[in-house]
């Protein structure tokens, strides 16, 4: 018997068509937005700082418009401004990629009320997970497995020495608002409560005006796993496997790579259904990650928190399983379903991806923006190169310092680091220090290679003993090194000069250089 009047599609599911997008961010995610963008055939809007006019992502959009001066306060996160862009270049729909604005509810809900696409989760999803503790206790809730602790904000230190008493040490204290490792600190010893809250609170204070912290058990050793999810409007959810994130400075990822070198099967099928269950829970559209910590003494993983956006590593999924996500997010942002299920996908051969900094890792990672006087990106098969860049600009000093993304494809692990350690030593930069010998040093240490990590892989010592040995080079040094950059400017790829003895031996002697290396 059929149903008695007229059917009505929900307004989340009706079809939201929209021609032209407005990228609220810079660099390589914009670039990566807006060629995507074209290549569905929409038109393409960039915005730009004072520090970022000329940058590439403006080069590529349809049109660009200045929104301020250099620091993001005053113009990245200006949503009046940047919804006023959208106006009067008669956007339609906002692409905000990620950090910035990409998971704040307000700007989100901001640009549903104006009448515009919004290529993002709801805004009631966005706020679900938008305080750790919130996502913790509806987590719980819907069977998702949480690392013991707090659910509720410790308010001082004679309560988070009660709670510490219940659940064992080491914990870790987190900000509530936090994320990109900030408001984070280890606790070992009771007698160290009190300085490491006041010193996590009041990190969370600055960074995200809100000083909320929670308590964690600190899992020892673990790796940090997480889960690629995709949602339509119409209920569908599926997860486009795992990534595993382990290789991190100061609590922030530096290598990602998929799939994860020791997630037993059982054990993968588990967390992508805990992922879509998580995701399942707030009613989730769009692209998401559900990140877990994984204990591989005990086989047994805990949620740590949902990102409400797409994630800087989401190439190396796209790689493994052929889906293109920023595609994804276009069409289910125009209330299209997807077009593929669950039982389609499957993990090909394996990716890696490499965040190129522009820091000095042998200086514990210290950042050093600066001209980049010359600039070329290896090439060659499987290999893809995702930047924000050019040859003669500037990496400011007002934001992240990452360059590119260095991201590769083989058949299996082994020729994955393979072809990453080449494209690594084909990559030409000059005039900052980045990250690529400590890239390479991490390829030829036989621990990574044979997968054996966790998140604490990375350690001052480590570092000293890669990275802190080699004499800084002499002006002769760097004007044959700068000579020999210019002789190879433009010319067709060459091997590296030094694959014979494995490049990084002379890398990171030359660290000291202003980025001049090889």
């Amino acid at each position: 018997m059929g149903l008695a009047g007229p059917q009505v599609t929900p307004a989340s599911m009706q079809p939201r068509p929209f021609q032209r997008v407005l990228v609220a961010n810079r660099g390589e995610i914009a670039a990566r937005v807006i060629r995507g963008c074209h290549e569905r055939g929409l038109e393409a809007v960039a915005v730009y700082s004072e520090a970022d006019a000329g940058a590439l992502h403006t080069r590529l959009a349809d049109a660009a418009y200045a929104i301020g001066p250099a620091p993001s306060a005053e113009s990245y996160l200006r949503s009046d401004v940047i919804l006023d862009v959208a106006r009067r270049a008669g956007c339609d729909a906002i692409h905000p990629g990620y950090g910035f604005l990409s998971e704040n509810e307000g700007f989100a809900r901001a640009v549903e009320e104006a009448g515009l696409v919004w290529i993002g989760p709801p805004p009631e999803s966005i706020a679900s997970m938008g305080s750790k503790t919130a996502a913790r206790r509806l987590m719980r809730d819907a069977g998702v497995p949480v690392v013991p602790g707090t659910v509720d904000p410790v308010s001082d230190g004679e309560e988070a020495q009660r709670i510490i008493a219940d659940i064992g040490l080491p914990v870790m204290l987190k900000a509530a608002a936090g994320g990109g490792g900030k408001g984070m600190r280890a606790v070992e010893r009771t007698e160290d409560v009190a300085n490491a809250l006041m010193a996590a609170q009041s990190e969370a204070r600055k960074s995200f005006g809100d000083d909320s912290v929670y308590i964690e058990k600190l899992v020892v050793a673990p790796r940090h796993i997480e889960i690629q999810v995709l949602a339509d409007a119409h209920g569908t959810v599926v997860h486009l496997f795992e990534r595993d994130c382990s290789i991190q400075r100061r609590h922030q990822k530096v290598v990602e790579e998929a799939p994860s070198p020791v997630l037993p099967e059982a054990t993968r099928q588990a967390m992508c259904k805990a992922a879509v269950d998580a995701a399942r829970a707030v009613d989730y559209v769009g692209a998401g990650t559900v990140e877990f910590l994984y204990d591989q003494q005990a086989d047994s993983f805990y949620f740590l928190e949902m990102n409400t956006r797409l994630q800087v590593e989401h190439p190396i999924t796209e790689m493994i399983t052929g889906v293109d996500l920023v595609h994804a997010q276009l069409r289910v942002a125009a209330g299209e379903p997807l077009w593929f299920d669950q039982a389609s996908l499957a993990v090909t051969g394996h990716a890696i991806e490499c965040r190129i900094y522009a820091e000095d890792a042998s200086a514990n990672f210290r950042p050093s923006p600066g001209p980049l006087h010359g600039y070329r990106e290896p090439t060659g098969a499987w290999v893809r190169v995702d930047s924000g860049v050019l040859e003669g600009t500037q990496v400011p000093i007002h934001y992240d310092p990452m360059i590119a993304k260095l991201v590769v494809w083989g058949a299996d692990r082994d020729q994955a680091i393979a072809r990453c350690r080449r494209a690594l030593q084909d990559f030409h930069i000059v005039g900052v220090p980045t990250s690529i010998p400590f890239f390479l040093a991490l390829f030829d240490d036989d621990a990574f290679c044979s997968g054996r990590y966790d998140t604490g892989f990375i350690t001052p010592e480590w570092l000293e003993e890669q990275l802190g040995a080699g004499e800084p080079p002499d002006e002769a040094m760097i004007a044959a090194a700068i000579a020999r950059f210019e002789a190879q400017r433009g010319t067709a790829h060459k091997a590296s000069d030094s694959a014979g003895d494995r490049g990084w031996k002379r890398v990171h002697q030359w660290r000291t250089m202003q980025g001049v290396w090889r």
